[in-house]
């Protein structure tokens, strides 16, 4: 049996279509009675694809006493080819295959995330044993193993510092946009990145217990119970088999017209039925793929139709995940804002950290060119030291004031605390050993987030962000946004937690996120959509939709089209079942023959097709 399957698959879907345009091409001939062979044309369709819908019928029924669609349509063939109707045969075979593959091209199963994500995992590690330091492979070490890790490394396992400062970027796991000062004492996370200082850490979880081994068994379970939409004509296949044989018996054995029975069988193949889904989400995938959704997923516009909730990632997805400038304070009398942002971006013009990058960056962006420095130093989990025309500049957090022994007042540090409640970051800037003021830097929120958050609140679907930044930042953004709810704070797990807890109550979830730490959250909810010009490729790998150009005005579009989607498909089924049931009457009543009302299927199928292909061009 599995050889058999085997065989079925082979060629894929250019046999597919190549068949298909045989098949088409003989039913041509066949219809005007052209056939430079001893037999009918419709032979090469029944061949090419009927065939395969009788084996495919006969295995459902053998292997799993799986009733579908395919066992009618599999009678219908073998009844009207023995009374000799072969077009009758032919045309529904044909058309039953192009419903098959069209539905085969909307699903697409790429799934590399979990490769990734083991790839990110760190091989070795530097374990320090008495006063020594070997390399050992990262699986080898132990819990409460002394392991010292440098600048550009990753963390191998989760546990705690015991000696050095540095600046992580945690990025993989919380989704935070800049890397974290870490002192002794604090936590960190298997994965993330040690970006400046070398530290030595105690190892609290090894293997399969550190944070990135979870998030990669998250990303492997999350879709386990993520429902795959029946076709319609499948869900119901089993009453319409029943119903469609008795008919048939029925007649044949009250009229004696055993070829009106076959004609029975004939138009109650489902050729419109099966057409009627694929046809509108291919038309759907269309329109979306020209407003920048690549639409990974064959159902993954049906599951849209039905969300309740959207949730949001902050970082990459509502903000651009680049740090700006927001203010520049000055406490020094005749030294104005300007100046001092100058003294800031020069001294940081060798900075490697991403805050004075931006600095630099934002300064150059709109006062001009800045100068450079005669020293510099890095100082590990404080900021930077250097001398910029005499001067002694020093920029960073205010433990590094403190550690120099610059005084604050406390409305200097109440002014700061202000911005900080807003989500700012804030750089305090000291000149020969006063304090001079200071630059706060912010993620810049996308200039479409507002309108798009409110258009989704209009449509009935309720916007959630969840964030693995502070509460102060999460409280601002939603704010800013109008965004009822919002989770700080929040690891892999948490956001897949929050998900789960909505989805249990019978509400289907969207999640939107660009990084790898979003990665379970985009496979756990009903449908996930993936931020594709600054999202990591795990992240694109787990989505069912992929937002090309990160352009998130469009999601409204996208939402009203699957809706607008979903009342095709509706549509279509309506007409496609009432057009069955006046067949069956007329054939009942002996009006149609199994050609003619192979013809009036191939009729309703095309009406069907003209219908969804209005998707295309559709405006929102």
């Amino acid at each position: 049996m599995k050889k058999l399957e085997q065989l079925l698959e082979w060629g894929g879907t250019k046999r597919d279509v190549a068949f298909l345009a045989v098949s088409a091409a003989a039913l041509l001939g066949s219809i005007f009675h052209f056939s430079p062979l001893p037999f009918d044309l419709a032979w090469v369709a029944i061949v090419l694809c009927g065939v395969p819908i009788i084996l495919e019928a006969v295995i459902g029924l053998v292997t799993a006493f799986d009733i579908k669609a395919d066992v009618l349509v599999s009678i219908a063939l073998v009844a009207s080819v023995i009374i000799g109707e072969d077009f009758a045969a032919g045309e529904v075979a044909f058309i039953m295959q192009l419903g098959g593959l069209l539905e085969e091209l909307t699903v697409q199963k790429a799934r590399a995330g979990i490769e990734k994500l083991v790839h990110l995992t760190p091989r070795n590690a530097r374990r320090i044993s008495a006063g020594k330091e070997e390399i050992i492979p990262a699986e080898s070490v132990a819990l409460g193993d002394m392991l010292r890790v440098l600048p550009g490394e990753t963390i191998p396992v989760d546990g705690h510092i015991c000696a050095g400062n540095t600046s992580v970027d945690q990025s993989v796991m919380t989704g935070e946009s800049l890397p974290v000062d870490k002192a002794e004492g604090d936590e960190v996370m298997s994965g993330t990145v040690n970006r400046f200082g070398s530290f030595d850490m105690v190892a609290d979880r090894v293997g399969e217990d550190s944070s990135l081994q979870r998030m990669v068994r998250l990303v492997q379970s999350a879709d386990a119970g993520k429902a795959r939409i029946v076709s319609f004509a499948d869900r119901f296949a089993t009453w319409v088999v029943v119903i469609a044989l008795a008919a048939a018996v029925i007649t044949g054995l009250v009229t004696g017209d055993y070829i009106r029975a076959v004609t029975i069988l004939v138009v109650f193949c489902p050729c419109a039925l099966v057409l009627a889904t694929p046809t509108a989400i291919m038309a759907a995938i269309g329109n979306a793929t020209r407003y920048g959704f690549l639409v990974r997923e064959g159902d993954a516009l049906e599951r849209l139709a039905a969300v309740s909730h959207i949730t949001f990632d902050k970082t990459g997805t509502l903000t651009y995940g680049r740090p700006g400038v927001k203010t520049v304070r000055s406490f020094i009398q005749g030294v104005a804002e300007d100046k001092l942002y100058w003294y800031a971006a020069c001294a940081e013009k060798r900075s490697e950290h991403p805050l004075g990058k931006a600095i630099v960056r934002c300064y150059e962006e709109a006062l001009g060119q800045a100068g450079g420095q005669s020293e510099f130093r890095m100082i590990p989990g404080r900021g930077i030291g250097a001398v910029v025309e005499g001067s002694r500049v020093l920029a960073g957090n205010v433990e590094l004031l403190w550690d120099n022994g610059i005084e604050t007042k406390e409305s200097q540090l109440r002014e700061a605390d202000s911005l900080l409640d807003e989500g700012c970051t804030v750089i305090w800037i000291a000149l020969d050993d006063r304090l001079a003021g200071f630059i706060a830097l912010e993620d810049t929120v996308r200039e479409t987030a507002a309108r798009t958050v409110s258009e989704i609140k209009a449509m009935g679907v309720t916007p959630v962000l969840l964030t693995g930044d502070y509460e102060n930042a999460a409280r601002y953004i939603a704010g800013e946004l109008r965004i009822d709810q919002y989770r700080a704070g929040c690891l892999p797990e948490d956001k897949l937690h929050f998900i789960d807890e909505v989805q249990e109550k019978g509400q289907k979830v969207c999640m939107m996120g660009d990084g790898i730490n979003d990665a379970p959250a985009l496979k756990k909810a009903y449908v996930g959509i993936a931020m594709g010009g600054v999202g990591s490729d795990i992240a694109v790998d787990a989505a069912d939709i992929v937002l090309v150009n990160d352009e998130i005005r469009r999601l409204p579009h996208l939402l009203r089209l699957s809706r607008r989607m979903m009342t095709t498909i509706r549509c279509n089924l309506t007409f496609s079942m009432t057009l069955n049931v006046i067949a069956i009457i007329l054939a009942i009543a002996n009006v149609l023959n199994p050609v003619s009302g192979a013809l009036v299927h191939n009729a309703g199928s095309v009406l069907v097709i003209v219908n969804s292909a209005f998707l295309l061009r559709w405006k929102s």
